[in-house]
């Protein structure tokens, strides 16, 4: 069928509209880029310093290195997964608090195409975060964070940065205020990533601790991530790069069905 002159016909993809959204998410974090990359950078680096600081000549050995190589990229990962999810789950939130909501809905984009311009914008934040963090631990003296296993590095942070960004989206649609999302942020991410080996190795704790810690998909994120800069990891890699990547499946899927379902979103 012939179409009118200007008129632009969408095949299979939206490609345009979602780069747009894609954009739009990105520059709303990036305006406000000393709250959303900058201070998070900063606060995860005081961590770095507080133990380095505290332990002072003291430098026990984690997993065959120094305690202050076997936090940094834990601190880094943990960082990143903390603001994919800040990221995702407000998005939705404040469309519906502020009556906005029809600017995510009325366009013509799939539920698969919104989905994943509000992942991927926030993955974008998770790795500008990890990407500051890294470079001003770089800086800081007796702390090594030189990359070992690239793709380790970059499956695991795109992998836990998705799974929090998916969690944020849920999160995003299930709220409605913002103290509905800081239960989630308070009660469940952050306890989460506190408790999945950041700062100590698994095979210190007791059995039912450590069965407790593999059931923690965070564990996976972390130790993975870690692995690629410090060659050890107290988790089978390949293993928990499967379950990371089924996690991610299943978190995409059920977004998908609850965007398509409309729930909380058209009602």
């Amino acid at each position: 069928m012939q179409l009118p002159d200007g008129e632009r016909h969408i095949r299979n993809v939206n490609w345009i509209g979602l780069q747009t959204l894609y954009m739009k998410e990105v520059r709303r974090f990036f305006k406000v880029q000393m709250q959303t990359v900058w201070a998070p950078a900063i606060t995860t680096l005081l961590y770095l310093i507080i133990f380095t600081v505290a332990l002072g000549s003291v430098k026990p050995q984690v997993l065959g290195v120094p305690f202050a190589d076997f936090i940094a990229p834990g601190l880094i990962i943990m960082g990143m997964m903390q603001n994919a999810f800040a990221n995702s789950s407000f998005s939705l939130l404040v469309g519906k608090m502020q009556g906005t909501i029809v600017d995510y809905l009325m366009p013509p984009l799939s539920n698969a195409e919104v989905l994943a311009a509000l992942t991927f914008a926030a993955v974008t934040r998770a790795f500008l975060v990890g990407g500051t963090i890294w470079l001003a631990m770089l800086l800081w003296p007796g702390v090594h964070v030189t990359p070992v296993h690239m793709w380790a590095i970059l499956w695991f942070g795109l992998m836990g940065s998705m799974m929090l960004a998916l969690i944020g989206v849920m999160t995003s649609i299930w709220a409605e205020k913002f103290d509905h999302a800081a239960v989630v942020s308070n009660f469940v991410v952050a306890p989460a990533a506190l408790l999945s080996g950041t700062f100590y190795s698994v095979d210190k704790l007791a059995p039912t601790f450590q069965a407790i810690s593999h059931a923690n998909p965070f564990f996976y994120a972390i130790s993975g991530f870690r692995y690629g800069f410090i060659g050890a990891a107290d988790s089978p890699v390949i293993f928990g790069a499967i379950v990371l990547l089924g996690l991610n499946i299943v978190l995409g899927t059920i977004c998908y069905l609850l965007l398509r379902s409309g729930w909380k979103l058209r009602s």
